[in-house]
């Protein structure tokens, strides 16, 4: 309870970040034995980064450290369990999202240290060449100063993102760098700023889960919808009896 905790399914593994009493600490569970065992750590620990995985590898940039908001970003290999340092970001930022499209990692929006700064750029890393590119405004919109990271997620190499604030779900522009409204949202969930909801991509499918409060527990909801040129058809595939508020979601092996 130290600390924000995050987690992050990369190969076979789920990872999950967090903090005891002395220090920062990774757990890692092992989809091929069905245990968990301590995991390596980071060279620079963190927590509100933004992360993203392909294959066996997972890319994690930003976040929190030990002496701020950090520009520093590290990528694991799950077979080797290593992490190696990565070139750094043009900025700083924590609370921020990551995100694989067109073979290139993305880091998008987030908030700067100095005066609670929200960030509406984003910023493109080249894994070939290992250099970062700065785009302006690409997170305009999808995040403030008390909300979540930005709510997005990726099918067939197409961004997507859910505006917490409209309920709506929207689509990236690359030619135009603009967000283009598709529809709604589930509107069964409620959210404080955000938290409290996964919104995630599994194979063609764009997922919401949520919780709805129901005599006095709550049931957590998950709604799928295959984007197309339709206005979203969210279609309910799994309820489950929990908590009324999803903290972390890592989606494995889509």
């Amino acid at each position: 309870m130290l600390a924000d905790k995050e987690s992050l399914a990369v190969g076979t593994n789920i990872l999950v970040f967090g903090r005891r009493v002395e220090a920062h600490v990774v757990l890692r569970y092992s989809l091929l034995t069905n245990s968990w065992t301590t995991g390596e750590m980071m060279n620079t620990p963190r927590c509100l980064f933004g992360s993203a995985s392909f294959g066996e590898k997972a890319i994690v940039a930003g976040g929190i450290g030990e002496n701020g908001t950090l520009s520093s970003a590290e990528l694991y290999d799950s077979e080797m369990q290593t992490w190696t340092t990565l070139p750094s970001m043009n900025r700083a930022r924590q609370m921020c999202s990551g995100f694989f499209m067109d073979d290139k990692f993305y880091v998008i929006g987030g908030k700067a240290e100095r005066h609670n700064e929200v960030l509406s750029c984003a910023e493109e890393f080249d894994l070939e060449n290992g250099t970062w590119r700065l785009i302006p405004d690409m997170a305009q919109g999808l995040n403030g100063g008390s909300g979540a990271p930005p709510l997005v997620a990726v099918v067939n190499n197409e961004l997507y993102a859910a505006d917490y604030a409209t309920k709506e779900v929207r689509k990236y522009d690359k030619e135009n760098n603009a967000w283009i409204t598709l529809g709604l949202l589930p509107g069964r969930y409620t959210s404080v700023h955000g938290w409290g909801i996964a919104f995630r991509s599994c194979g063609d499918m764009l997922i919401v889960i949520g919780a709805m409060s129901v005599g006095g527990g709550g049931v957590i909801e998950i709604c799928s919808w295959v984007p197309n040129n339709e206005p979203p058809d969210w279609k309910i595939i799994g309820t489950r009896r929990s908590g009324s508020f999803v903290y972390n979601c890592a989606v494995m092996s889509c």
